[in-house]
């Protein structure tokens, strides 16, 4: 492939993590035709299909995956080299690439806004999935950080924690449970839980706390983002196990409350990860000290704001 140009690499690996020629185009401020023709180029140099289409879905061929992880690895490299001479100026510019697993995207904005405001001249991404999918970035090399709740056992990482991450029980403020001071782990054996999908980084700590006390719930619903379960917990359609971050609003407004059952919160952190063989780039280093410098501090801070903030009549007595 002697005519290959790091354009066309550029827009292949785009279009390879997206999946998508549409969203590639979008993301490098391109048209999709112009996107289509970089990868025919390729395709004619390769002399072999990259992709291929069932449907309306894109998909890569064998050849195409090959060549994916290559274009991987030389974007990295290039941005080592970027970083190197952005080191040399000071942080002042370079592209970090974070994912967050969902439930921190009540507070990662927060923290991504205070670093960039430092920073001006540094590109922040950020995408937000669910701790299978995260974990899957770290291992294709597609993200440099990572902030989750608990480190991928299977995956050689190193990982700094920056915060604690109390899990708690919530209901409505009619369930009658809203009323008890104390709550034995077996009176929820008659509940019906509302329960986030596999691979959420939430549904393991809630299976691990119920093995633990020996709680099986009479019924379970599973849902796929902490609004909907939120929202259905409002609703009195159940009770949910769920990061005391995703509803710092909603106790403040009375709307939902914390049950006193014995054994929770269930206290564990947040971590900032990064796979251990993963060259540490300047500015990535400059985001770490940063989070485990400050992270705690701001995430309370948006808390204070949020309970004081005018009109909230404060949390529910009931907890």
């Amino acid at each position: 492939m002697k005519n290959v140009t790091l354009r066309q690499l550029k827009v292949f690996e785009a279009v390879a993590r997206h999946l998508s020629f549409s969203r590639a185009a979008e993301e490098l401020h391109l048209t999709q035709p112009a996107v289509s023709m970089q990868v025919r180029g390729l395709e004619e140099d390769a002399g072999l299909p990259l992709t291929e289409q069932v449907g309306k879905k894109i998909f890569l061929t064998d050849a195409g995956a090959e060549l994916a992880r290559h274009a991987r690895v030389i974007a990295q490299q290039l941005r080592s080299a970027e970083e190197a001479l952005a080191a040399i100026r000071g942080v002042r510019g370079g592209q970090l690439n974070i994912g967050v697993v969902s439930t921190t995207k009540y507070f990662a904005p927060r923290l991504l806004a205070a670093f960039r405001a430092r920073h001006p001249g540094i590109e922040l991404s950020l995408g937000v999935h669910n701790r299978e999918q995260i974990v899957r970035q770290l291992v294709d090399n597609e993200i440099d950080l990572a902030i989750m709740g608990r480190p991928p056992a299977e995956l050689d990482t190193i990982a700094d924690v920056f915060a604690d991450n109390p899990l708690v029980i919530i209901a409505a403020p009619s369930h009658p449970f809203a009323e008890r001071r104390r709550i034995a782990p077996a009176d929820l054996g008659l509940e019906t839980f509302l329960i986030r999908e596999p691979g959420s980084g939430t549904r393991n700590a809630m299976e691990r706390y119920f093995a633990e006390q020996g709680v099986v719930p009479a019924r379970t619903f599973e849902m796929n983002s902490n609004e909907t379960i939120k929202q259905a917990v409002m609703a009195g359609m159940g009770i949910a196990f769920l990061s005391a971050s995703t509803i710092e609003l909603e106790l403040a407004v009375d709307r939902l409350v914390v049950l006193p059952v014995a054994g929770t919160p269930v206290m564990r952190q947040w971590y900032l990860v990064r796979r251990a063989e993963k060259r540490q780039l300047p500015l990535a280093e400059a985001f770490r000290e940063f989070l485990c410098g400050e992270g705690a501090g701001l995430m309370d801070e948006q808390v204070m704001e949020t309970t004081a903030a005018p009109g909230n009549p404060g949390q529910s007595g009931k907890e």
